[in-house]
């Protein structure tokens, strides 16, 4: 997956406005404009597309972190420089706080049946023997089970 299909759909999964996703960069350490976050968002088509870099999504994903879960130790945590899906994942657990259980969950209702013991695989150090590395596909069900759940949710409000 790309890091702006990412973006998108946390974007609509947490029903984030503009001011929202610029509040999330300003929390995650990197305050941006709305034009950078609305071409961000543009689809690659559009002239005015322009690339969401690993840096990008990481301080995205630490000010979701910040915003759901506070600061660790008072201090805005460091963007890393490159991503892959595992750490995307492990940021999404940590920000939502939630348990192997619920991840099994959102998986399946995404569409991807997965033990605990094969989740777990994605959160070791990659340098574990049973390291497992995710794939798009488990992302994008991942993504796509929570956006079901958010979607489930805002329902019955």
């Amino acid at each position: 997956m790309d890091n702006n299909d990412i973006l998108r759909r946390l974007r609509y999964t947490l029903n984030l406005s503009d001011d929202s996703m610029m509040d999330m960069y300003a929390k995650g350490g990197e305050p941006v404009s709305r034009s950078e976050v609305s071409d961000w968002l543009k689809k690659e088509e559009d002239e005015a597309f322009d690339v969401v870099t690993d840096e990008n999504l990481a301080t995205f994903l630490n000010g979701v972190i910040v915003n759901y879960r506070g600061k660790q130790d008072g201090q805005t945590p460091v963007a890393e420089i490159v991503l892959d899906n595992n750490i995307i994942l492990r940021k999404l657990k940590i920000a939502f706080n939630f348990k192997a259980e619920e991840m099994v969950y959102l998986l399946k209702l995404g569409g991807q049946k997965v033990s605990t013991t094969e989740l777990s695989a994605f959160f070791r150090n990659p340098k574990h023997n049973k390291y497992k590395a995710l794939n798009d596909q488990y992302l994008r069900n991942f993504l796509s089970g929570f956006q079901k759940q958010r979607d489930a949710q805002r329902d019955k409000l």
